[in-house]
């Protein structure tokens, strides 16, 4: 029998690749981080002497959810400011907030309620756009998470940098210094058209060539954006953008819910990743994304919750949810976006997007095991017809019960195991002790 660190029995299997989409009562084996086999439980058992054999005979277990855009750190302004749309929301409430606030302290605490968060839900990986980037890299590696970390770029100065030149200065050092690592890796972070002139969009795009790294963007979130963008440069975002030669299987536009079938041709001939948050999109009355447009015309489509202080969580599951909800919607087809859809927009489309397909996104032999078990025995499943579409349609985060990066468990039983919950949550009570006395002595 072959000696291996760990195998996992499930009832149930979603690989999200290959020919099976469901295989039941089967095992993962994992040794050295790896997935080393995926076959029946009862072959597992005669072929492999593992350490530590995890039983889940009620569970679905797949791939670890990959939540393509998100801002960690603001997790610490979740609820600051609800029902203001997007520029009042940004210029009245976060930006003055950021001001006032804003250090390596607070993103680092705000990083872990993020991870702590994420990792109770079964996500594994997540893309992050926020200040002091080196802080958040630091926090995950010392989580154990796996996290494409956003060199940010805005054209004004904040406390992390003075100007367009220094963001670029300090994104490209934090790349040096986390470059070859084997969970982390960095992508370029410009916010948006309306924040970045195009000087640095041409640096970037110049350094996003040379280096073969993405560029991750806010775009065509806004009809107000849009139309702002043509009064003041006579152009939409996306054309552009198309002008700075940022259209390519680099760039991850983040909302895109203002479209032209011109633009979503555009996006298509170029090969654009989309990174879809339909509910910060919905909650901040943005407007819709064209998902099984963006589909039927090739785009890989992806799935990210966008920050806590506009959506309010950073729940995948219920994002798979909602994103199937409104895809269809949009649509007007109840067969759009389904739940396989969406969960491949979960796991291996975000892998896709961020470039590490080949490490994870999928449950197969050679690639990293990143898992998520999830119990469907609760009451609120039963009865359970078709796993997958229980999970998309019916399961709640807290049937997460255990998550794995690499092979390491950082979810047990419902546990952090890297992480301290009581720490995070009194850190957590201490900023929004400092916030909320803030909002009293400025209103």
């Amino acid at each position: 029998m072959r000696q291996i660190d760990t195998l996992v029995h499930a009832r149930w299997v979603a690989p999200v690749c290959g020919d099976s989409r469901l295989l039941e009562n089967h095992a993962v084996a994992i040794h050295h981080g790896l997935i080393e086999a995926v076959l029946p439980s009862d072959e597992a058992r005669e072929r492999f002497d593992a350490k530590e054999v995890i039983d889940r005979d009620t569970h679905l277990l797949i791939p670890g959810l990959i939540n393509t855009h998100t801002h960690a750190a603001m997790n610490l302004m979740r609820g600051i400011a609800d029902d203001v749309p997007l520029m009042p929301w940004l210029s009245d409430y976060i930006w003055p907030t950021e001001g006032e606030f804003m250090s390596p302290e607070f993103v680092a605490d705000g990083t872990d309620l993020a991870m702590a968060e994420m990792l109770r839900g079964g996500t594994t990986c997540f893309n992050d756009m926020y200040f002091f980037p080196d802080v958040v890299a630091e926090r995950v590696e010392a989580a154990g998470m796996r996290a494409t970390v956003g060199m940010i770029v805005i054209d004004f100065p904040t406390v992390w940098a003075a100007n367009a030149d220094e963001y670029l200065e300090k994104g490209l050092a934090l790349h040096d210094a986390w470059r070859g690592h084997d969970r982390i890796s960095t992508v370029f972070a410009p916010h948006a058209p309306y924040t970045v002139s195009d000087a640095p969009l041409k640096k970037i795009r110049t350094y996003a060539d040379e280096m073969d790294l993405r560029v991750h963007m806010h775009v065509h979130e806004t009809a107000f954006e849009v139309t702002d963008a043509e009064q003041k440069n006579g152009q939409r975002p996306l054309a552009r953008l198309h002008d700075l030669g940022l259209l390519t299987p680099n760039f991850l536009a983040v909302h895109m819910t203002q479209l032209s079938d011109e633009e979503i041709a555009l996006c298509a001939r170029n090969g654009v990743h989309v990174l879809h948050s339909p509910e910060s999109n919905l909650k901040l009355a943005s407007g819709l994304c064209p998902v099984q447009k963006l589909i039927d015309a090739g785009i890989n489509v992806a799935l990210g919750t966008d920050g806590a202080a506009s959506n309010n969580d950073l729940d995948m599951i219920g994002e798979m949810r909602t994103a199937a909800f409104i895809g269809k919607i949009a649509a007007d087809d109840a067969a759009a976006v389904s739940a396989d859809t969406v969960l491949r927009m979960a796991t291996i489309g975000g892998a896709e997007a961020l470039g590490i397909a080949e490490t994870t996104g999928s449950i197969e032999p050679g690639k990293m095991a990143d898992l998520c078990a999830i119990d469907l025995d609760a009451l609120e499943t039963k009865p359970v017809f078709d796993p997958i579409a229980a999970l998309v349609y019916n399961v709640c985060r807290e049937q997460v019960s255990d998550t794995w990066v690499a092979g390491q468990r950082l979810l047990a039983d419902r546990r952090l195991t890297t992480l301290d919950e009581a720490d995070i949550a009194a850190r957590a009570a201490d900023w929004q002790h400092k916030l909320a006395a803030h909002a009293k002595d400025t209103s």
